[in-house]
């Protein structure tokens, strides 16, 4: 059976993974909570900042899993209290972000309800090579 991709073309070799990227993509879907902002603050810095009130360094964790930022939040039911009324949103969540490579989570921080990461470009240094070329049929 032959798969038609969307990157099918013969010229775009190794080109697989923005396929993999594009369902990865589609999977995140449009969750709203909890809302995020991301920012621009450079050539090559950036930050993304959620709205998280109520949750605690501990509560929080942000990994990168292959090229994908995964920022997760829970937080433990207080059985010894007892609301009248609950409005402040007290469930877990799970954020992910596809990030470019060269794209380095260079830091976190918690500050007045908001969780900010700082993401950097790595700038790759440029570089070329020559690639010897044999002879067919000896062994080099």
């Amino acid at each position: 059976m032959t798969r038609v991709l969307a990157f099918g073309s013969p010229y775009l070799l190794g080109f697989d993974h923005f396929e993999r990227l594009a369902d990865r993509l589609a999977k995140s879907g449009a969750e709203g909570y909890p809302p995020y902002n991301i920012e621009q603050s450079g050539e090559d810095a950036f930050h993304i900042t959620l709205a998280v009130a109520g949750f605690a360094p501990a509560d929080l964790a942000v990994t990168v899993e292959d090229n994908q930022l995964v920022i997760r939040g829970k937080q433990a039911d207080e059985p010894q209290r007892s609301y009248l009324h609950r409005g402040i949103a007290a469930r877990q969540f799970q954020r992910a972000f596809v990030l470019a490579d060269g794209m380095e989570v260079s830091g976190a921080e918690l500050a007045n309800g908001l969780l900010t990461v700082h993401l950097a470009r790595k700038r790759p240094e440029a570089r070329t090579r020559t690639i010897p070329i044999g002879m067919a049929g000896t062994k080099e």
